[in-house]
């Protein structure tokens, strides 16, 4: 089973969804981590106002008692005041009154030893009061509070405001105020619906922003989907429409529009290739034959060794035409030279050029080189190579051929020169091309097959090398050129 198969199950196969779902996710992460911070910031911002609250109530009911009066217990903020020695709280205020401090205290009684103290935050355990509605939310009662408290000695203030105050001139004060947190959880929670509330409106928007947004952007993508499936093999001349934005979709378009370019170009290529090779292979056939056809019709009139020397040369040139076919279609695979050899081309083009057949006319063959050429690649291959530019040289040099071998810094370059008619400045590339002969007029039996010219350079650079036409006032010359490989010594 293929492993994306369980992820295609639950993702979405378009891309309009896919990248709507994909931004809503990431968005909700993002908004996750927002609203964990916001709800914690929210909740400490919330605690350290009830706690300035808290402080600002302990230090006024302290200033009370100092001045020797019982502070209110009207308050918004829960206060008890407890001293040594008394069984009721001195005063409480608050939601304190619920636990009926008068008959006792809440809060724990201060230790009688020590010295005053302010203790800026704490915790007390609050007892449980049978007579309160434990439904409340509100309640303390049985839970463990934050308080801050004060410690106050009334010796410090004499013993007139003591007893106004109900206590022992020699007893302990401590004053206890409650840090509600109902109001910062109350706050947090508000907060928290809202910030949900926010993040699901925002996740639905950002959703259905990236749907249309990556549908609008996808409409030149369905377009060129739409010319591109109209194009066939035997009509490969659509083109898609390139958008004027400027975005990748008009790279896409552009490219799209080269390939479909290069692969009407191979068509058409591979199209002229078969007529081209049909053309050349009716001609031999139809003279072959010909030949036998009369030669059967007549046998008793037929001259069988000149009829058997045009069939052999007819078949000689159906093989090589095959051939050279071949090597052209194994050429086009563009399979990469297994093995490559380290090949001196002095050596190979001193031994092409002494057992070259000169037979046909008075041809001189030389080959002028200084020092070995070595370069890596096929044997075979090179050999081919050089046979064609020498086989086409042969065709149509007057009187002598000259082959040039130098080492140039990190080339070699070969060169062929014959003193023949030449080639016009407008067909040095057109000769290059298969099946292509500019003396019509020659005789094809003599001519070639038009293919060794385009064999030599598609050889050429397979090995990684260029082979040209090079102007010449006399004569055709070309040039090959190809990296120079190190000498084996120096290995």
């Amino acid at each position: 089973m293929n492993a994306t198969e369980p992820r295609r199950r639950w993702w979405p196969r378009s891309v309009r969804a896919g990248a709507a779902l994909a931004a809503a996710s990431t968005a909700a992460v993002i908004l996750a981590g927002i609203g964990w911070w916001v709800h914690h910031d929210v909740y400490r911002q919330s605690m350290q106002t009830a706690e300035e609250q808290a402080q600002t109530q302990l230090w006024s009911l302290c200033e009370q008692l100092r001045k020797g009066v019982i502070p209110d217990s009207t308050s918004t903020v829960p206060y008890e005041v407890v001293a040594t020695g008394r069984r009721t709280a001195v005063a409480y205020g608050g939601s304190m009154e619920d636990f009926d401090p008068g008959t006792h205290h809440v809060m724990p009684t201060p230790p009688t030893a020590g010295t005053a103290a302010l203790i800026p935050l704490t915790t007390v355990r609050i007892p449980v009061n049978r007579h309160y509605n434990a439904r409340d939310k509100f309640s303390m009662a049985g839970g463990t509070q934050r308080v801050m408290t004060a410690d106050i000695r009334p010796a410090e203030f004499g013993s007139g405001k003591a007893a106004a105050l109900g206590v022992a001139a020699d007893a302990k004060l401590r004053v206890y105020v409650v840090v509600l947190p109902y109001t910062a959880e109350a706050i947090t929670e508000i907060t928290d619906r809202l910030l949900l509330l926010a993040g699901i409106v925002s996740l639905v928007l950002i959703a259905a922003v990236t749907y249309f947004a990556v549908r609008i952007a996808l409409r030149p993508v369905e377009a060129i989907r739409v010319l591109t499936a109209s194009v066939t093999a035997s009509d490969p001349r659509e083109r898609v429409t390139v958008p004027a934005t400027g975005h990748e979709i008009t790279a896409l378009a552009t490219t799209i529009n080269s390939t479909l370019q290069r692969l009407d170009n191979a068509a058409a290529q591979q199209r002229r290739f078969v007529a081209d090779a049909a053309h050349e292979l009716r001609s031999p056939l139809t003279t072959l034959l010909a030949s036998l056809e009369v030669a059967l019709a007549y046998p008793e009139r037929t001259d069988w060794p000149a009829t058997a020397t045009t069939a052999a040369r007819q078949t000689r040139r159906l093989q090589a035409l095959a051939e050279d076919l071949l090597l052209l279609a194994r050429l086009d695979t563009r399979t990469p030279t297994a093995d490559p050899e380290t090949v001196d081309l002095t050596a190979l083009a001193f031994r092409l050029t002494e057992q070259y057949p000169l037979t046909e006319r008075p041809l001189t063959l030389t080959c002028d080189s200084t020092a070995p050429a070595y370069v890596h690649g096929n044997p075979d291959e090179y050999e081919r190579l050089l046979r064609n530019l020498i086989d086409n040289a042969a065709r149509h040099a007057a009187h002598r051929i000259q082959i040039t071998i130098r080492n140039q810094d990190d080339w070699v370059v070969l060169t062929v020169h014959d003193d023949g008619p030449g080639v016009p400045p407008e067909d040095a590339e057109r000769i290059f091309e298969r099946f292509v002969r500019l003396d019509d007029a020659r005789s094809r039996d003599h001519g070639g097959t038009g293919l060794g010219l385009a064999i030599a350079r598609d050889l050429a650079h397979r090995h990684r090398g260029t082979l040209t036409l090079t102007p010449r006032t006399l004569g055709a010359c070309f040039r090959l050129r190809l990296p120079r490989a190190p000498t084996p010594a120096e290995k």
